[in-house]
């Protein structure tokens, strides 16, 4: 029996039927469209082919982050249940959802002194910190305890490497999340952007790619070159926004550098989705340490911060 209780959010962009399980807590971000206000619910109540096919149309949904009741309700019912318990967050890099989340938990565990409570910023969005989750699960179930399970997750976060291509970043530009003159560059040069999260947990442009064709090549690629060779057999998150086919293209290519992977597939969510627009392909895996990739200008920085 598992020792710990899990609190996700839907940024994780995993299969419903994945997290789908006594014990874990979904907590759903909000999403606007068409002027009205839905919860994320991993397209339970509306279809990927719908969400997208809006955009597509033109409509540009918008998002904010959990409200302060949703985030107390969750809290609450957790301590009330008595059950150590993990929050695994969106990135704060990207969302100001977490800092909530710690301001709600410090009112909490007032209330509670005694309710074992665990935040993680996973600095991970969209399928990175799926893979984070769908392994935390499988954790959980081989016993480890809410304190083990936070130490587990706080390290595994810096060692899930993804990339992703989109097919422009006009979405990205009108959320905020990437610098306007990026974003013209882009298009400009009438190109696929690749991206990733860096340790942080922001979002770091890569690379580009002459069509989708080279982009699928590129992401077969990244996995190539990053992959954890200690892995006996990879987990492999394929995340796409609506353009299966090219998921499939993906999938075939990683089979020929590793025909002994496990794929998750999974559609992008309409929050994240938001963002990326339709067409967004990623590959998620257990890779290198982010923290190679630092400057040492920026791991000073972090050791001054308390980081690792």
């Amino acid at each position: 029996m598992a020792k710990c209780n899990l609190i996700i959010d839907s940024c994780c962009d995993l299969p419903h039927d994945v997290i789908d399980r006594e014990g874990v807590r979904l907590l759903e971000f909000p999403y606007i469209m068409d002027g009205e206000t839905f919860a994320d619910d991993l397209f339970q109540s509306l279809k990927a082919s719908e969400f997208y096919g809006g955009m597509r149309k033109g409509a540009e949904p918008s998002t904010s982050q959990l409200s302060i009741p949703v985030i107390t309700e969750a809290f609450n019912a957790a301590a009330e249940s008595g059950v150590p318990t993990v929050y695994l967050s969106f990135s704060s890099g990207l969302s100001g959802s977490f800092d909530v989340a710690v301001l709600v938990a410090d009112q909490v565990r007032a209330e509670h002194p005694d309710f074992e409570l665990h935040l993680v910023d996973t600095h991970l969005a969209s399928v990175a910190e799926g893979l984070l989750v769908y392994e935390a699960l499988h954790q959980r179930e081989k016993g480890l305890t809410a304190a083990e399970l936070a130490s587990w997750a706080e390290e595994a976060r810096y060692f899930v490497n993804e990339e992703f291509m989109v097919d422009d970043l006009e979405a990205l530009r009108r959320g905020g999340r990437i610098p306007g003159s990026v974003a013209v560059a882009g298009s400009a040069l009438d190109v696929k952007p690749l991206l990733n999260i860096d340790a942080e947990g922001k979002l770091a442009l890569v690379g580009v790619a002459r069509g989708r064709k080279k982009g699928i090549k590129q992401l077969a690629d990244y996995y190539a070159k990053n992959v954890a060779e200690s892995v006996a057999r990879q987990c492999v998150v394929i995340g796409h926004s609506d353009c299966p086919k090219d998921a499939q293209r993906l999938k075939d290519a990683l089979l020929k550098i590793d025909e002994n992977i496990l794929f998750v597939e999974s559609f992008i969510g309409p929050v994240i989705g938001s963002h990326v627009g339709p067409d967004m392909l990623a590959v998620v895996f257990w890779g290198h340490d982010k923290r190679e990739n630092m400057s040492v200008a920026d791991r000073i920085a972090r050791r001054v911060k308390g980081g690792n």
